[in-house]
């Protein structure tokens, strides 16, 4: 009952209520918060305070920046869903909220989208410059050494490196990328060296135009560090990925290179083992193997992490069947 309490005591304020709406739309920063709340940031972060302490908010720092989600499991999470229904949706308060909500979502998407269009021609550049980039390549390769693919799809293909790398174990490729920049570049890129087999698309990753269980193969390289929920992209690829196809994951390892949200538009600053492998669970997805890759002793860059997920198989009747029987004979 105290728990209760202290939660429902927590939640009984209207910018606390205020916020919990905002978080049920998705991740935000404090200081975005106190930009669509109109409020100062000191004010702002007292109420975060509160509803962290209650257990209504997970709190993730990143360098300068803090960000917070919505808890979603135990009765914390389940009181949070029971009062948001009950929240009227045209309270004008709350229109006004979810409208300059929309303006900072808006102004994410034109940084990241600005970024992309003029960082395009030095892209490949660029990321030499972060991480053991052949090194990389050569250990996705090998985590699907020896398998074939109908269909790859790969999410946030810039330039197409990574459909590129992946021809010749794919009958059929396809990226996906919201710059016309970068799709440009690729179609030029795998003009030359994909013979047909392989093409590109203006799409939102978050919002795939594919069905459920189509791939074989789908590929997230250098991308999840760019978007503000980027467990969603993971939630699309289980659902794009046929039972026993494969996900590959590459991104950089936590790190404090505040300098890259700056110049180059970067949402995180890396990602835990656990925090992806938990994702890719969450979603059905068994991941299989956890790989660091390092730069040298002596040579710069940033560490990056490889996850190789699987979609199991559905278990046939008769084993289903045995297991049913098996926990009522128990």
């Amino acid at each position: 009952m105290d728990k209760i309490v202290d939660i429902v005591r927590a939640i009984g304020e209207p910018t606390r209520l205020r916020i919990l709406v905002l978080l049920a739309r998705g991740e935000l920063a404090a200081g975005e918060m106190s930009t669509v709340l109109n409020q100062s940031q000191p004010r702002v972060s007292r109420h975060l305070k509160l509803l962290a302490e209650a257990g209504l908010l997970e709190r993730r720092p990143e360098g300068a920046w803090v960000f917070f989600r919505l808890k979603t499991d135990g009765p914390e999470g389940r009181i949070i869903r029971t009062i948001l229904d009950e929240v009227p949706q045209d309270d004008l308060v709350l229109v006004r909220d979810l409208e300059r909500l929309a303006q900072v979502q808006a102004q994410r998407e034109e940084v990241a989208r600005a970024y992309f269009e003029t960082a395009a021609d030095e892209w490949h550049a660029l990321r030499r410059l972060h991480q053991p980039e052949a090194l990389v390549e050569a250990r996705l390769v090998e985590a699907v050494t020896g398998q074939h693919f109908g269909l790859h799809i790969d999410l946030g293909s810039g330039t197409g490196r990574m459909i590129e790398l992946f021809a010749p174990q794919a009958r059929r490729a396809e990226g996906v990328d919201s710059s016309r920049k970068m799709l440009a570049l690729a179609r030029a890129r795998l003009d030359d060296t994909c013979s047909g087999q392989a093409s590109v698309r203006q799409a939102d990753i978050l919002g795939l135009p594919y069905d459920d269980d189509c791939a074989d193969l789908v590929t997230i390289h250098q991308v999840l560090h760019y978007l503000p929920e980027p467990q969603a992209a993971i939630k699309e690829a289980a659902r794009i990925l046929k039972p026993g196809g494969t996900l590959l994951i590459a991104d950089f390892a936590p790190h404090a290179y505040e300098e890259l949200r700056l110049a180059h538009a970067h949402r995180r600053l890396g990602f835990a083992d656990q925090e992806v492998t938990l994702w890719c669970e969450q979603f059905g997805l068994v991941v299989e193997a956890v790989e660091h890759i390092a730069p040298d002793a002596g040579q710069s860059g940033l560490a990056v992490t490889l996850w190789k997920a699987e979609l199991p198989l559905p278990l046939p009747a008769s084993a289903t069947k045995e297991r049913s029987e098996s926990r009522i004979t128990s």
